[in-house]
């Protein structure tokens, strides 16, 4: 007999069991150090996430508040340029009202000299020199609140020109 008779059946079952058990256990630590692994690889792309959503979310902030400050400074701006607008509209409404009084002045001298002179010549009637100083009386108000109008525009134009420009400027 071999030496391999010698060993009884029931050993060779033994030891297979033994092999497989091992074999079975050297599979189940490795998978446990495989599953500690992923865990760890896991929870370092959850911090890099974080990290770059808070990054995210501080650049976000941060050229927000860049975005706000040019807009606050651009209003400002125009804000200013809106009241010296409106001084300079006043001051032109001024000279207009002493000039629409100038021409009152001048159209009351025409009428009393004229009236005098028309109601012996023709019969009554409007002259067209109260024709045309009403006309360009009339004129000199439209056209004093057109430039207003357009100038406000102007400047609102040009304030938001200047907003959009600058939010191009530096972004990232």
């Amino acid at each position: 007999m071999t030496w391999l008779g010698a060993v009884p059946a029931w050993c060779w079952w033994l030891i297979a069991l033994v092999l497989v058990a091992g074999g079975q256990q050297y599979r189940v630590v490795m998978a446990q150090r495989d599953t500690a692994t992923a865990h760890s690889e896991l929870s370092d792309y959850r911090l890099q996430v974080s990290e770059r959503d808070r990054r995210a979310a501080a650049q976000a902030r941060t050229e927000e508040q860049r975005r706000q400050a040019l807009a606050d400074e651009e209003g400002e701006s125009a804000r200013k340029k809106l009241e010296l607008a409106k001084g300079r509209a006043a001051a032109a409404e001024s000279a207009a009202g002493g000039l629409r009084r100038e021409i009152d002045r001048l159209l009351a001298s025409h009428r009393a000299t004229c009236d005098t002179i028309a109601a012996q010549q023709r019969p009554a009637g409007t002259s067209a020199v109260v024709v045309l100083g009403g006309l360009l009386e009339e004129s000199d108000r439209m056209a004093g609140s057109c430039a207003a109008a357009l100038e406000r525009s102007r400047i609102a134009g040009l304030a938001c020109e200047a907003v959009i420009d600058g939010f191009g400027k530096f972004s990232p």
